[in-house]
């Protein structure tokens, strides 16, 4: 769907779920939007699947999506992508693993206990990684060398 002058029918119903119209007139209830790659390219590849967990339609750039429906695509994706990013690792509980990490996120302040060295991922590039904590919250950091000097020596001593 690289063309943009595509449109497309969605809207909330009466319970808040989202709303798909196919070419067919047929209606989809509970449609889900799933992006292909949330990290890497979050505007590219995204998936509008149905109840039943089938896609029903595929997105190539969601810059080209219609604004009305973009726009419920993207409180959707806000609500299901809930990913804090980390400004600042406060203190670290201890070098080894488990630990509990005290972290300045852009949604305040808060603990994750980090299992194994392995719950951190680096993404394309050396700097941005994907911390998981033990509850399965994921908390991404954008760019390690973003990060102040305190956060990143701790940083440092599990990567």
């Amino acid at each position: 769907m690289s063309d943009t002058s595509f449109s497309l029918p969605l809207h909330r119903n009466a319970h808040g779920r989202l709303v798909l119209t196919l070419p067919d007139g047929t209606e989809h209830a509970g449609v889900l939007p799933v992006r292909a790659f949330p990290i890497a390219a979050p505007g590219e590849g995204l998936s509008l699947v149905g109840s039943d967990g089938h896609e029903l339609l595929w997105i190539e750039r969601l810059a080209d999506v219609p604004a009305s429906a973009r726009t419920l695509i993207e409180e959707e994706l806000a609500v299901r992508e809930f990913v804090p990013t980390i400004e600042k690792i406060i203190a670290v509980s201890g070098f080894s693993t488990p630990s509990t990490w005290t972290v300045q996120t852009d949604r305040g302040t808060t603990q994750l206990v980090l299992k194994a060295e392995e719950d951190i991922r680096r993404l394309s590039g050396r700097t941005r990684l994907l911390i998981t904590g033990s509850d399965g919250l994921q908390y991404k950091v954008p760019d390690t060398l973003a990060l102040d000097r305190h956060s990143r020596r701790l940083l440092e001593r599990f990567l």
